[in-house]
C-alpha cells in the first residue's frame, strides 16, 4: 500500500523520526494493551476464531531457509539472549523492559523473535532493492488451510478414493490422521500417543478451537464428497475431490462475505465498496466483477496490522458447552496451546463447537487477555510470550508504513501534535502514546490503528477499515474462480447451483453438519443466542441442495 519503512531502503530495522530507537514493543503492550475483560453482548467467540481460519487461509510469513540461513536461536527457552542474537541477520529479539514485573523476577532477558524471510534472503531482489516479506500460502480464499499449499502436501492428506480427505476412525468417529512428527506439530503434547493431527496447514493444532474448525472443514469436504459419490457413481476419485473442494470453497467464500465480514466491516460499508451485492443476490444472478488487472495478493498492512487487531477478541478461558447449553467445563487457553488432545476427551469436540457459538467474544478494543500477552505458548514454563508485542514487532520487521502514513494513504485527516489525536481516540490512550513515542510520526500502524474509535457498524476505526475493505475487495475481484462469478461458463456454477449455495451455505449449517452429535444451533451462528436469534433444530436450517450436481452418466459419455 505504501512504500516500506526501511531506513536503508532495503530491509534495515525501522527507526524513530529523529533517528533514535522506537519504543520497546513489550512495553507498548504492557502500557497500552492492558488486561481488562469487556465482553461482547452480540457476537460470540466464533467471530474471533473464524477470523483465524480466514487469516490462515490467506497468509503465512515464511521462516528461515534452513539450507541457507540456518535455524537461529535469538532468545533461548530460558529467556536469555543467545549467541545468535547479535550475529544472525534474522535475529531481532524483544528485550524485557525494566518495568516488566512478570519476566524480570523470572530472570528473563528477552522474548524470542525471528525475522520473516524476504525476497532478499532468497536472492530474488538486487543488493540495493527493497526487500519484501515472503508468504508460503496462497493469497486466494481457497481453503488452502484445508487442502494444502503444494501438490506434495495435498496428496499426503487425501484418502485416494471417493474424493475424500484422509481420516481415521477412533471411538466411532472420524478424525484427521495422526501427524508423523508430534514433537514438531504439537509441542504442547504430553506424549507422542496424544492426538496430533495432520492437516492442510501446519498451524492447525495451535489451539483447541482452531483445531475444531479445521476438523469441521475436513468433515464438510468428506460429507460433500460422499454425497457426490452417491449421486454420480460414474465419477472417479479426482472428479469427486475437485468438485467437493470447489463446493466447500464456495460455501466458505459465501459465509465470509455475506455472514462474517459484515460483522467486522459493516454491511453498508461493504455494499458501498462493492464487496457484496445483496440486490444481485436477491435477483439470483451472477456477479461478474472479476478484473484481470487486479492482484489478489495480500497487503502486508492487512496481514501484519489490520487483521491482527482482532486478536483482541480472544478469550483466555474457553467454555465447553453441553447440548442443553450448560457449562461442561472451562479450561485455560495456555494449558492447551499446540495440544489438541482436548478434542477427544469425553465430548470435547462437540462441546468446543457449542462453546464457539455460545460463549461471548472479548470486545474489539485495546484490552487484551493475559493468556496471550503473558502466557502465549508457555508450555511448562511459568510464563510465555506476548502476542501483542509480537504483532507490533512483526509490523516493524515488515517495514510497515507508520500510522500517519497509512492515514495519509487512506485520505484521512493528519495531525502534527498528540493532542490532536483526541479527535480519533480516547484521551487516556493519547496520553499513553505521548509517553511512549517522541512524535506522532513514529506511532506504529499496529498500535495507532487499534486505538481509533470505531466506524459506524464496524469493529474497527477508519484506518484499518480502509485497509480491510480494499484487501477483501481485491481478494474477490482478483479471483476469476470466485463463487459468484459467471463470466466463464466452463468454470462457473450453474445459476441453480450458485443460488443454492447462497440459500443454504451458513456457519450454522457448517457446525450442525460436521459435529458428532450437534442437533441445535442458532441460525446466525456468529451471533449469541437471544430471543431474536433462538436455538433451532439443525434440520430446520437451510442447506445446499447437492442434488443439483447430479449428472447423467449417459450424457456425460457423449
Amino acid at each position: 500500500m505504501v512504500r516500506s519503512n526501511y531506513p536503508n531502503g532495503v530491509n534495515s530495522w525501522p527507526k524513530a523520526s529523529d533517528g533514535g530507537e522506537l519504543p520497546n514493543t513489550r512495553e507498548i503492550s504492557m502500557k497500552i494493551f492492558i488486561p481488562k475483560h469487556k465482553v461482547e453482548h452480540k457476537w460470540n467467540l466464533n467471530t474471533q476464531q473464524w477470523g483465524q481460519i480466514v487469516a490462515h487461509d490467506l497468509s503465512l510469513t515464511a521462516g528461515p531457509d534452513v539450507t541457507k540461513l540456518g535455524r537461529p536461536v535469538c532468545c533461548d527457552d530460558n529467556g536469555r539472549i543467545a549467541e545468535d542474537a547479535s550475529t544472525h541477520p534474522l535475529c531481532h529479539h524483544i528485550p524485557i523492559p525494566p518495568s516488566d514485573d512478570v519476566h524480570i523476577p523470572e530472570g528473563r532477558e528477552c522474548l524470542n523473535f525471528i525475522r520473516t524471510s524476504s525476497t532478499k534472503d532468497i536472492n530474488c531482489t538486487g543488493l540495493h532493492d527493497r526487500a519484501a516479506p515472503l508468504s508460503v500460502v496462497t493469497s486466494y480464499m481457497d481453503l488452502s488451510l484445508t487442502y494444502g499449499n503444494d501438490e506434495k502436501h495435498a496428496k499426503a492428506i487425501r484418502e485416494g478414493s471417493g474424493g475424500r480427505l484422509w481420516t481415521t476412525v477412533r471411538n466411532g468417529y472420524e478424525w484427521p490422521p495422526q501427524s508423523g512428527n508430534v514433537k514438531k506439530d504439537c509441542i504442547g503434547a504430553h506424549s507422542t500417543d496424544e492426538p496430533c493431527y495432520l492437516l492442510g496447514d501446519g498451524r492447525g493444532n495451535q489451539s483447541p478451537q482452531l483445531t475444531t474448525l479445521h476438523i469441521i472443514l475436513v468433515n464438510e469436504h468428506n460429507r460433500i464428497a460422499d454425497a457426490l459419490s452417491k449421486l454420480n457413481p460414474h465419477w472417479d476419485d479426482e472428479k469427486i475431490y475437485q468438485e467437493a473442494r470447489r463446493i466447500a470453497i464456495a460455501e466458505t467464500q459465501h459465509i465470509n462475505y455475506y455472514e462474517y465480514l459484515p460483522i467486522l466491516l459493516g454491511k453498508r460499508n461493504m455494499v458501498a465498496k462493492k464487496l457484496i451485492y445483496p440486490d444481485v443476490r436477491a435477483t439470483k444472478g451472477y456477479v461478474n466483477d472479476y478484473d484481470p488487472n487486479v492482484s489478489a495478493a495480500i497487503y502486508k498492512e492487512y496481514a501484519s496490522a489490520a487483521f491482527r487487531h482482532f486478536h483482541t477478541m480472544i478469550r483466555g478461558q474457553l467454555e465447553l458447552i453441553t447440548e442443553d447449553r450448560t457449562l461442561a467445563q472451562s479450561v485455560r487457553l495456555s494449558d492447551w496451546f499446540n495440544r489438541p488432545a482436548l478434542l477427544e476427551k469425553d465430548n470435547g469436540f462437540d462441546d468446543l463447537i457449542r462453546g464457539l457459538s455460545y460463549q461471548e467474544a472479548d470486545k474489539s478494543d485495546e484490552y487484551w487477555d493475559l493468556e496471550v500477552t503473558r502466557n502465549l505458548f508457555k508450555g511448562n514454563r511459568s510464563s510465555g510470550s506476548d502476542l501483542r508485542a509480537m504483532d507490533i514487532q512483526r509490523g516493524r520487521d515488515h517495514g510497515l508504513g507508520t500510522y500517519m502514513q497509512l492515514r495519509a494513504h487512506c485520505n484521512l485527516p493528519l495531525v502534527d501534535r498528540f493532542e490532536e489525536l483526541k479527535r480519533y481516540m480516547s484521551k487516556e490512550n493519547v496520553k499513553k502514546l505521548k509517553k511512549l513515542y517522541e512524535s506522532v510520526e513514529d506511532i506504529d500502524l499496529v498500535v495507532g490503528g487499534s486505538l481509533e474509535n470505531h466506524q459506524p457498524g464496524a469493529l474497527v476505526g477508519p484506518t484499518f477499515l480502509c485497509i480491510l475493505l480494499q484487501q477483501f475487495l481485491n481478494i474477490r475481484i482478483g479471483d476469476r474462480y470466485f463463487y459468484e462469478n459467471g463470466q466463464d461458463q466452463e468454470i462457473a456454477f450453474t445459476l441453480p447451483q450458485l443460488n443454492s449455495i447462497r440459500y443454504g451455505a451458513s456457519m450454522a449449517r457448517l457446525l450442525c453438519d460436521n459435529g458428532h452429535k450437534i442437533t441445535w444451533m442458532q441460525r446466525r451462528a456468529f451471533e449469541l443466542v437471544s430471543d431474536k436469534n433462538p436455538l433451532l433444530r439443525c434440520d430446520e436450517l437451510h442447506e445446499v441442495n447437492l442434488k443439483l450436481w447430479q449428472e447423467d452418466a449417459k450424457s456425460n459419455d457423449n
